[in-house]
């Protein structure tokens, strides 16, 4: 089993930056991917950042240039750091870890971009 911990979000006014954190705990070594997804207010899940190798990212268009995945393995933490921050980011952040048989989700960190 894997347990994911988010934190970091809050309300920020448009243009504005936040940087989310996800702890990881358990069977670490079982992860294939982790990455980040949103879910906006009365949307389905999106993915938005995630790691496909050790140090190859992949984002969707529509946060290229804005958002930067990282992670410190020693830590067991990965990041998401969010610039240029617009009202439609608004929604909840989950991290997952992707594993071959399962995905694990943290329980979701609130993100409101809003003046």
């Amino acid at each position: 089993q894997v347990q994911l911990v988010e934190s970091g979000g809050g309300l920020v006014q448009p243009g504005g930056s936040l940087r989310l954190s996800c702890v990881a705990s358990g069977s670490i070594s079982s992860i294939n991917i982790m990455a980040w997804y949103h879910q906006a207010p009365g949307k389905q899940r999106e993915f938005v950042a995630g790691f496909t190798g050790e140090y190859s990212t992949k984002y969707p268009d529509s946060v290229k240039g804005r958002f930067t995945i990282s992670r410190d393995n020693a830590k067991n933490t990965m990041y998401l750091q969010m610039n240029s921050l617009k009202p439609e980011d608004t929604g909840v952040y989950f991290c997952a870890a992707h594993l071959p048989q399962k995905t694990y989700w943290g329980q979701g960190t609130q993100v409101t971009v809003s003046s």
